[in-house]
């Protein structure tokens, strides 16, 4: 389906053409004053210098072209030569109801592409933090839009499962259990199916290990020693470690479903470690790596660089790998196994050089065909009210776990006391049910509603409210509509059999404005990767709607055929709006 806004331009492009004039000038743009018109076009200001003409009288030529027009209710021209549009009735309710019978609203997929979103990053063996928050919501929001539009999506966690983190675990626990038959070179049978240790122990074993090393250079030198032997493949070393990898992913997996984030590839750093001798033989011998100062490098400078860009690193001095050689050893590993036309990698904005001189490097070193797309999405910092880093009350960084919890337990309160001030009974295990889904859609809502390159305050009380721009606000009024709904099935009506009807009131023509803007808001979002421009219109969706319902009578309308244009209304602003939150990552409860 066209974009209302394209159909609406070429009517008035059609109507410049027969006045005699240029027809790229009908162009058509929202209103600026939507209390004077609901479209309008500059085109006759444009076009007064190459026509010789005074813009006012090109505007009345093109207005009056427009006098009988099957789109237009008004065509006003207006000083200084502005054309004023309204447009009629029976054009939006066609267009709606396009939309309606379309699977995707009149949405127009775009040419097909394989896109691999890169959005997790946590290292094993350490609880996911606040930080972990942004990429796993974002990233997610990325994924379903840009699978919705058309492409084939696959989402990868690429897991921090190898190194020095992974040494400093083995080796602290060996020391605490040195009987274990792991450390024994020895051994030749069947290593134990269970872990040494459960999620808990592991989450401790590997700070105090850390903090062990800082202290004392022959522990991280025992840590180091360890690293070597599990990186060598060492037997009893790898089976250590895949219990570390089993135990953390399972607990992982767990805190990524409360938070409704799925991957479809748990890989990790470890995967692409045998490949990497390849990969650094290989820019050796193109030319394309030298050595500086002892290490291996890759020089990504460009003449029209106006700040600094330094060589990409691919070794150490020692020999070791960094997390660019493990970044570029996996783009190499995913083009081979899956041919990706676009590669997007969700981290902290801080980041941004890094991954500048990584996607440079990868061009330059032909790991990447010309025409795939690298993207980087770098994400502001979650703050609190005082506007540093979120932090706990104790000043530490919070388990994001407990944040969950904390917000659960505020919606529940709040749910609790809505439905205590409208006089109806919901029982604790529903209560609970609904306060998490709420939760969650003030989590997400409040991340995503902002730009993600931008710092945001992370306000509970503000993320929690039922008013306001907020995720529970979209939730209850969609909550709204479903009772509505149903009180009309009830009634023994067949929303199957409902149709939209003309519009009988400013509240009404208003919500059929703003869901015709849905088909060109997707399009732009997943264009431009850009979750918050579906909060943004979700937002204006749910005030038109509640204003609308202030405003009209919907069950108690005795016009049959006009109430059933009011409920195939219902209908299609509660599918765009169930759709788009599910494009943002959370649902909507039955009731609140």
């Amino acid at each position: 389906m066209k974009k209302i806004l394209d159909m609406i331009s070429e009517e008035v492009m059609r109507a410049f053409e027969e006045a005699g004039y240029e027809a790229a000038l009908g162009k058509v743009t929202l209103s600026n004053r939507p209390d004077l018109c609901e479209y309008q076009c500059n085109g006759a200001m444009a076009g007064a210098k190459k026509y010789h003409k005074a813009p006012l009288m090109i505007a009345q030529d093109v207005a009056a072209k427009l006098s009988d027009s099957r789109v237009f209710e008004m065509a006003d021209a207006v000083a200084p030569g502005f054309l004023n549009l309204k447009v009629k009735n029976a054009f939006i309710k066609e267009y709606l109801c396009g939309m309606a019978n379309d699977k995707k609203f009149g949405l127009k997929e775009p040419k097909k592409k394989t896109i691999i979103v890169d959005y997790g990053g946590p290292n094993v063996a350490k609880p996911l933090h606040v930080g972990h928050l942004r990429s796993a919501v974002i990233g997610e929001s990325v994924k379903r839009i840009e699978r919705y539009a058309g492409h084939k999506v696959i989402g990868d966690i690429h897991l921090g499962d190898w190194g020095l983190q992974m040494g400093l675990i083995i080796y602290e626990l060996q020391l605490r259990k040195p009987e274990l038959p792991y450390y024994d070179e020895s051994f030749e049978g069947e290593y134990p199916k269970e872990a040494p240790f459960t999620i808990s122990e592991l989450e401790e074993i590997y700070p105090t290990a850390s903090g062990k090393s800082k202290e004392d250079p022959a522990y991280k030198e025992r840590a180091m020693e360890a690293t070597f032997k599990l990186q060598s493949g060492v037997r009893g070393y790898r089976a250590l470690w895949q219990h570390i990898i089993d135990v953390s992913v399972a607990d992982l997996k767990r805190n990524y479903r409360n938070l409704s984030v799925e991957f479809d590839l748990w890989k990790g750093e470890s995967d692409v470690h045998d490949l990497i001798p390849d990969m650094v033989a290989y820019m050796k011998e193109a030319g394309y790596a030298h050595e500086s100062e002892g290490a291996l490098v890759v020089d990504v400078k460009e003449e029209t660089d106006t700040k600094e860009i330094p060589p990409c690193m691919i070794l150490k001095s020692d020999g070791a790998a960094l997390y660019n050689t493990t970044d570029l050893a996996t783009i190499m590993d995913r083009v081979a196994q899956y041919q990706p036309d676009e590669l997007i990698y969700l981290t902290d904005k801080r980041q941004d050089l890094y991954f500048e001189q990584v996607f440079r490097c990868a061009r330059k070193t032909k790991l990447v065909k010309e025409d795939m797309e690298l993207v980087h999405i770098g994400f502001g910092t979650m703050n609190g009210k005082d506007g540093k880093p979120y932090k706990t009350r104790q000043g530490g960084v919070p388990r994001l776990e407990n944040l969950i919890a904390e917000i659960n337990e505020e919606m529940l309160r709040k749910i609790k006391e809505n439905s205590a001030a409208k006089n109806y009974e919901i029982d604790e295990k529903e209560a609970e049910e609904t306060a998490k889904i709420v939760a969650l859609a003030a989590i997400k809502y409040g991340d995503l509603s902002n730009q993600a390159s931008k710092d945001y305050i992370f306000d509970i009380d503000r993320f929690t409210s039922f008013e306001g721009d907020t995720g529970p606000y979209i939730l209850y009024t969609i909550v709204r509509i479903k009772s509505i709904l149903n009180k009309y099935k009830e009634n023994g009506g067949n929303l199957s059999q409902v149709s939209i009807q003309n519009a009988c009131n400013d509240a009404e023509k208003a919500l059929m404005l703003e869901l015709t803007k849905f088909n060109a808001m997707m399009e732009a979002a997943c264009e431009e990767i850009a979750p918050h421009k579906i909060c943004a219109y979700i937002y204006d969706l749910a005030n038109e709607f509640n204003r609308f319902y202030h405003e009209t009578k919907i069950l108690s309308e005795e016009d049959e055929e006009k109430k059933a244009g009011f409920i195939a209304l219902l209908v299609l602003t509660r599918d765009i709006l169930e759709t788009c939150i599910d494009l943002l990552g959370f649902s909507a409860p039955e009731r609140m």
